[in-house]
């Protein structure tokens, strides 16, 4: 079976608000692509992966009018997709939304949150004390997570979690001590919410289901010079709790070489791109035995990619960020 994450940057706003897919030559969210150029390239991406599951982070809006199960289906059917059919959990209200594109003749999956008595579900109200001032903080998700229980066809079912944490970009800050404090402040919500989901793995773990958890952390040991304020990233946190990225744990250790990247953005005053490692799948230690095959498509970085053309031009126009996939024996 293979499993994949995939952060597509703006996909919302190639969707009118009756969910009809946009193929014009008006500009897309993806500056210098029309929304024709990107549509098609995340066809063509969506189609290369042949992935049995794929997280679709930041997937179209569900609102008032708008439903991204709909959007997504209706975009698979114009694409012949054999991903036909999409879920999701909680809506939110950032028009970024967190769903699973599915083939149903490969899996089933359904919607099941749950809470523990130390991690309610990720609807609710999380109370931490991040600091020492003897003060709960109340944490909340701005994209609560997706978790369901996926059953593959005649195979082992699992709980597959769906995330995309707090970016600690200071976006609005004004001036230097501004930025400053709102990266403190988003990386303090970006770790207690890592620590939410660590403990939503554990209560899994106690019970013995087998987990996944995949998606946009907007995160990666040694990414800023705010991680040795609070000691640890928020993908460390998680790792702790008993799942395991081989990407991540090569950003954890020794770096002779370049550490993996799954995004690539643009700083056009610096004249220079930059790479990090933000997207990822983790399994518990019990499915390190299904054979496991992590791979990130970056065009640049896999020759693969790099001598198809047609591939590696889709996939730098249709995000800022590039697949993770997960080949397992399930």
């Amino acid at each position: 079976m293979r499993l994949a994450t995939y952060n597509i940057e703006w996909f919302a706003n190639l969707f009118d608000r009756k969910d009809n897919l946009i193929v014009d030559d008006s500009w897309s969210g993806r500056h210098d692509v029309t929304k024709a150029r990107q549509v098609e390239a995340i066809a063509k991406v969506l189609t290369a992966l042949d992935a049995d599951a794929i997280l679709i982070v930041e997937a179209p809006n569900t609102g008032k009018a708008q439903n991204s199960v709909r959007a997504l289906q209706s975009f698979a059917e114009a694409f012949d997709l054999r991903t036909n059919h999409a879920i999701m959990g909680f809506p939110n209200e950032t028009h970024q939304e967190l769903a699973l594109l599915y083939d149903p003749h490969a899996l089933h999956a359904r919607h099941d949150p749950v809470e523990a008595p130390d991690a309610p579900r990720f609807d609710g109200e999380f109370h931490i004390d991040l600091d020492v001032d003897a003060t709960e903080d109340i944490v909340r998700f701005s994209k609560p997570p997706m978790e369901l229980v996926v059953e593959p066809v005649g195979g082992t079912s699992f709980r597959l979690i769906g995330a995309h944490l707090k970016s600690k970009a200071p976006h609005g800050a004004s001036s230097r001590d501004e930025a400053i404090r709102i990266s403190i402040a988003n990386r303090r919500k970006q770790l207690a919410q890592a620590i939410w989901l660590a403990r939503r793995v554990e209560a899994h773990l106690a019970q013995e289901d087998p987990v996944i958890l995949l998606g946009d952390l907007n995160d990666g040991p040694g990414l800023d010079e705010f991680e040795n304020l609070f000691g640890r990233s928020s993908v460390e946190i998680l790792l702790q709790s008993g799942l395991y990225d081989p990407h991540a744990a090569r950003a954890l250790g020794p770096r002779p070489g370049s550490v993996p990247s799954t995004a690539r953005f643009a700083r056009p005053d610096e004249g220079r791109f930059l790479e990090a490692l933000l997207d990822y799948i983790m399994i518990s230690h019990d499915l390190r035995n299904r054979d496991p095959n992590w791979r990130i498509w970056h065009p640049f970085r896999d020759t693969a990619f790099w001598s198809n053309p047609e591939l590696r031009d889709a996939l730098l126009t249709a995000s800022d960020h590039f697949p993770v996939t997960l080949d397992i024996d399930l």
